[in-house]
């Protein structure tokens, strides 16, 4: 199937020039959360590594992109058979083969913090293996497809065999991230049903936590959704939505780190939700999985790691 929408050599340009701009926007949020974890003396280092090497590939992609622009307008121009446009399409290239690996670890890691979460907010293995299954399926094909681009000798994405693994990767961390992101909710709304009955006695709610992992879900979902449904229909337009997805990713996870950070007045051991909460809140919920927050609550209440969490109980 031929492909439609903006011609590659444009879309190169702009995809560029979007993915720099978020790219600055999560610097910044980057520094923002890396301020917050010095602040919170108990945070996950596990949490604060994945933030790092979140930057780390977002800015790897990013430096691809501008040597592919350079090799395709520069280098190329003029001996390339059938000029920039061509180039661009050619999917054996080594700079259109790193940068889709670099994709392809961005997602996995992204994928994964979500069902890393998943899992310590409801403490059960059953409950992520569904996830974790679709993510070792999308992983496949995040490595299959690139394969199979190294090996072809003409022709676009889309008429390659590369292209049913990258609809394939696209719609299964579609799928993944829309059910992590739902069972993250669902439980975060449980418990906050729970403690309503204790309300009286303590100040905040829960709804906020849920709220910030649903906007989250939203922004990434609908990204995918909408590079997906550009893909199936073979839109360039889809290369703009791919690399502008590699600064989304930690952009998500930037906030949704730093605004449950930011919450006062919550129950602590939801700051586990966001994968940087207290060593010793995070073993008591271990101890007490069964028993209802409130019978428990107070056994946090006096740690020294107590008021470092989203915020201390008044």
């Amino acid at each position: 199937m031929a492909s439609t929408g903006i011609p590659l050599d444009s879309a190169a340009i702009i995809s560029t020039s979007l993915e720099g701009i978020l790219y600055g926007f999560s610097v910044l949020l980057f520094v923002c959360t890396m301020l917050t974890s010095t602040y919170k003396r108990d945070t996950n280092r596990l949490i604060t590594l994945v933030a790092i090497f979140l930057l780390i590939l977002s800015t790897a992609h990013i430096v691809v992109d501008i040597i592919r622009l350079e090799d395709g307008f520069v280098k190329y121009r003029d001996t390339f058979p059938g000029g920039p446009a061509a180039f661009f399409q050619d999917i054996s290239q080594p700079t259109f083969l790193t940068k889709n690996i670099l994709f392809a670890f961005q997602t996995m890691l992204g994928d994964g913090v979500l069902i890393y979460r998943c899992y310590v907010v409801w403490q059960s293995v059953w409950v992520i293996i569904l996830p974790s299954l679709l993510w070792c399926c999308a992983s496949a094909a995040s490595f299959i497809a690139p394969y199979y681009a190294s090996k072809s000798t003409g022709g676009d994405i889309y008429s390659n065999e590369a292209g049913r693994w990258v609809a394939a990767l696209f719609g299964l961390t579609l799928v993944t991230n829309l059910i992590t992101s739902g069972l993250l909710a669902y439980r975060i709304w449980t418990i906050e049903r729970r403690v309503s009955a204790v309300r009286a006695t303590m100040d905040g709610t829960l709804m906020p936590i849920v709220r910030i992992f649903v906007d989250a879900a939203i922004m990434y979902s609908t990204v995918l959704f909408v590079m997906l449904v550009c893909f199936l229909c073979s839109n360039n337009a889809q290369f703009i939505i791919q690399d502008t997805i590699m600064p989304i990713i930690p952009i998500a996870f930037y906030m949704v780190f730093i605004r449950i950070t930011l919450r006062n007045n919550t129950l602590n051991h939801l700051w586990i939700a966001c994968g940087a909460g207290s060593d010793g809140v995070e073993r008591d919920l271990r101890r007490y999985p069964a028993q209802p927050l409130q019978n428990h609550k107070s056994q946090w209440a006096h740690t020294d790691n107590f008021s470092h969490g989203v915020g201390a109980e008044h």
